[in-house]
This record gives structure tokens, sequence and C-alpha cells, in this order.
């Protein structure tokens, strides 16, 4: 975290010292300015020696922060199912480190569904070959209005997740419609999946991207998907990285575009914080807050605050939170 004014400040010493051995070796100094461009060179030295003590100050800060929330992490979804769902781009590091905190918090990964480019391809031919599979494998409740890609999302989300409640699917169930359809999906190249998504979760997190899809119609579909995910379960979060979430992203299109909805966000996933940060906005999200969370601008804070505390029921009273409060879905 050596920042551009350390190596300015060095650049200015090392060009100070190599002045006063120049005049050094030309000509006698005269005591006066020998004692101005000595008092020059310590003040320089002094500013190197403070701006690394802070940079040492701030690195330990940031590992203390990462202890504290991996300290607070565990158990917070504790027998809770999860599905991973990746868009294309998404960062392989994130997903990873998001699949690590929400396994230290408790929760069981019921499998990943890697979103391919083509999904969001707009040509009539693809989208009308989305529609068909949307409505050949519906899943039971999906009402498939809107485009044919809006609709092929619904579905999606209704096989991968579920509010597992009355007349809802069980969790960790598998039907054999919802499996035809990610297979379905999969052979016309639109998705890929591993483990057993089709054994419903009943939360998800997206990752976005590590930098913005192609086209802004394409982003603003991503974002359609993350809400019909909230809506099929109990709660999603979108995470990314603070490079892919800003301008054009998804992340930046909810946040900015007025399309958050009761979704969260997690701007930084792409950091060990920031990965512990999305398994505790999950459990906001079982509570109905939701919030922007993260190192950007555009977060409303770095995380849930004050920090979520497991308890033995998913159902809780919400927690205070810098996040709003949503109603109950109906």
């Amino acid at each position: 975290m050596i920042d551009f004014r350390y190596h300015l400040v060095s650049i200015v010493a090392v060009f100070l010292a190599l002045g006063l051995g120049i005049v050094l070796g030309a000509t006698a100094l005269q005591p006066g300015t020998l004692k101005f461009l000595y008092q020059a060179s310590q003040h320089e030295l002094h500013q190197i020696d403070a701006l690394r003590a802070a940079n040492d100050q701030l690195n330990r800060q940031l590992s203390s922060n990462d202890q504290v929330a991996a300290a607070i992490a565990p158990q917070l979804l504790h027998q809770l199912r999860v599905v991973l769902v990746e868009a294309p781009g998404a960062s392989a590091q994130a997903v990873t480190g998001i699949s690590q905190a929400l396994t230290q918090a408790g929760a069981t990964i019921s499998g990943q569904v890697q979103l391919q480019n083509k999904f969001f391809d707009s040509s009539p031919t693809t989208r009308a070959q989305l529609g068909q599979l949307a409505q050949r494998y519906s899943p039971a409740g999906a009402l498939l209005r809107g485009s044919q890609q809006a609709q092929a999302s619904e579905a999606m989300a209704k096989a991968i997740l579920t509010r597992d409640g009355p007349g809802q699917p069980v969790a960790g169930v598998r039907d054999a419609t919802s499996t035809a359809l990610l297979n379905g999906l999969g052979a016309g190249g639109f998705v890929t999946d591993s483990g057993r998504p089709d054994a419903r979760a009943t939360l998800a997190v997206m990752v976005s991207p590590q930098s913005p899809l192609v086209t802004n119609s394409a982003n603003q579909e991503l974002v359609s998907l993350a809400q019909q995910l909230n809506l099929a379960g109990q709660g999603t979060v979108v995470a990314g990285t603070v490079a892919g979430s800003g301008p054009g992203s998804a992340i930046d299109i909810m946040r900015n575009g007025g399309r958050a909805g009761h979704l969260s966000s997690v701007d930084d996933a792409d950091r060990v914080i920031g990965q512990i940060v999305v398994a505790q906005a999950l459990y906001n999200q079982l509570r109905r807050i939701s919030g922007s969370y993260g190192a950007l601008s555009s977060a409303s804070a770095g995380g849930p605050s004050p920090a979520p505390t497991p308890s033995a029921s998913p159902t809780a009273s919400p927690l205070a939170s810098t996040g709003t409060v949503r109603p109950g879905k109906s």
C-alpha cells in the first residue's frame, strides 16, 4: 500500500542528495548553504519515515479488520442452502473466496451456475430458443412474463431457488422439471453448472463480471436476473470486485439507476473482508434488511452495522443496520 506520495518524497530526497554531492564536489560550500541543504535533506527523510509508519499502520488496520470479520462470520448461515450464480467474466478468486466465507458461516453450497455470453445474446434466434426452453420446462409457480430472456431468467430462478414455505418446493429436493430446464440451458450453451443447483437453495449470491458486459442491455438483464433470484428465494446478494463495480456495471445500475429494490450488493468481494460481508448481507436479507456495502463511494457502508450476530432461528427480529428494512414477500 505504498502510495504515490511516498515515491514522490523518495525521488525528491534522492535529487536533493545528488545536488548536494555535485555542489560539494564543485565548490567550497558556504556554511549557510551547507546548513540549508542538510536541513532540507533531514526534513525529507522525516517525511519518508512518517509515511512509512502510516503505511504500516494502515496495513495492520486492514489485517485487523479482516480478522474481526472472520471471527464474526461463523455460523451466521447455519444449515441454510446457498446457490452461486456467476456472470460471464466473474472473478474466480472472488467466487472461491465467497464460497469459503459462506461455508465458514455454516451454509451449504447447493451448486454453481455459470452464465455464458449466449444467455445475453440479443439475436432473434437465440431469444426464441431461450423462450422455448422456459416455456417447455417451466417450474411450478413461474408466470413467464416479459421478454423471452426475462422468461428464461424467471424460470431458471425458480428452478434453483425456493422460499421453502407453504405451497413452495422443499429446499434441497430436486424435481424433474427443474433438472430438465438446467440440462436444456446447458445443452444450448446458455449455462454450465456444477454441484446440484437444481436441489433448490433458499439464498443466492450472484457474482458480477470483472468488467461490465459488452452492452448496456446485457447489464440491465443481469440486474433483472438478480431480481428474479431475489423473488424466487429468501434473499439475494450481488457481489463484485472494486474494479468491476464502477460505471456501467450491474452494481452501478442497481445503486445509481434506481434498480436496487430489495437486493443487497457488495462491491469489494475480491477482498477477504468483502467476502465475509457477503455472508453477513445474506444473513440480513433473511431479516428483510438490504443495503449497499463495500469500498466505493456508491456504497452506504463498508458492511452491515452493527455486525450480525448468529441466532438459533433465521426468523428473529431485524437487526439495526445502515441498510433498508423491506416488507415481507407475499
